[in-house]
């Protein structure tokens, strides 16, 4: 009789173990909402709609993070940060960040403004010392290529404009103890592209201690004075000559190539050496200067990036501005993702 009853007590035993799964997938966060929630710009989301006169919890958060880029400082002597209320000095902040990115610039977090200010992007500011440069472009840089007649939009790291002297044309660079091997082919490509299209050289340093520019991983507080974050919000960074360091957050997922849910080491490393090399953020779209980045693309320079280091160093690029030399092909390796690349070891 047990030998027969076994089977009924295990039909029991699976359905049991079958409703338990089911309950886990019913209650389980949606990817998208997940992300929102633990992005570190997640904080935004419920933001929407809020306009001067309100006053609502999280907008000194949106002060904090409207301070990092640049377009918003307290007034001197009064501690602004600390309380949730929408200013005057606010709203001006967000109309600022409105057109720079091509928005109707309202003061008012309407969706779409959430939206771009939760995108994942670069750690360096847009506005520099009270000058905002994405917008001084639109003005005072115009040129000529072929037929057409363009508008940069380009801008340098700061109103002084800091570049490398004449008697550093040729850069060397080096890893970082600790970089993963796969994301150094993708580095070198970058500065290969950038090499192909200004008067700039470059090569790898015998010696770590002889490098013009350092590139490595690091996460949170990694000891340079600009943290990050955590997985989404900035995903890297760069200094201003001649400075020279490069840093991709561990956190985050990091491919070769195109690869859904992972950024891509090469188009992330040409933005970043944009600003190596002294350019700012600019305000076109599909420069490479532009300062967000989504999983799953690969970029480019543009004739924007171009015009930029011309106009900085004054100097002709070496060869002519083709569309083959700003847009190269770019063939995918392989594709890793974060685990992969095994950044764990970073502190």
């Amino acid at each position: 009789m047990a030998a027969k009853s076994f089977p009924f007590f295990s039909l029991i035993t699976l359905g049991l173990l079958l409703a338990l799964i089911a309950l886990l997938f019913r209650t389980r966060t949606p990817p998208d909402s997940d992300d929102q929630n633990t992005s570190p710009f997640g904080f935004l989301k419920h933001l929407q709609g809020c306009h001067k006169g309100k006053k609502v919890k999280g907008i000194h958060d949106l002060k904090l993070y409207l301070e990092k880029f640049g377009y918003y400082h307290q007034t001197k002597n009064i501690n602004t940060h600390a309380n949730d209320d929408f200013d005057e000095l606010l709203e001006s902040a967000v109309k600022t960040y409105q057109q720079n990115y091509h928005l109707k610039a309202t003061g008012i977090l309407d969706a779409e403004t959430i939206s771009k200010m939760m995108a994942p992007r670069c750690g360096g500011a847009d506005i520099i010392n009270g000058t905002n440069s994405m917008q001084l472009g639109k003005k005072n840089h115009h040129h000529r290529m072929g037929l057409f007649h363009t508008v940069s939009h380009y801008s340098f790291m700061s109103p002084n404009a800091p570049k490398w002297p004449t008697s550093k044309y040729h850069l060397t660079y080096g890893f970082l103890p600790g970089t993963p091997t796969q994301a150094m082919s993708p580095v070198a490509q970058a500065f290969r592209t950038w090499a192909g299209n200004t008067h700039f050289t470059f090569s790898q340093a015998q010696a770590l201690s002889n490098a013009d520019i350092t590139i490595g991983f690091g996460r949170r507080d990694h000891g340079d004075g600009s943290s990050f974050d955590g997985t989404g919000g900035t995903i890297a960074h760069a200094f201003a000559p001649t400075d020279g360091r490069f840093h991709y957050d561990a956190d985050e997922p990091w491919s070769v190539g195109a690869n859904p849910g992972a950024y891509d080491l090469e188009t992330v490393a040409l933005h970043e050496i944009g600003h190596l090399l002294g350019l700012g953020h600019s305000s076109v779209k599909g420069a490479i200067m532009e300062p967000g980045i989504s999983q799953g693309v690969t970029k480019g320079l543009h004739a924007d990036d171009i015009e930029g280091i011309k106009a900085l160093y004054n100097v002709n690029t070496r060869k002519p501005l083709g569309c083959c030399l700003l847009f190269p092909t770019k063939k995918i390796i392989a594709c890793h993702d974060k685990s992969s690349l095994d950044n764990s070891h970073h502190k």
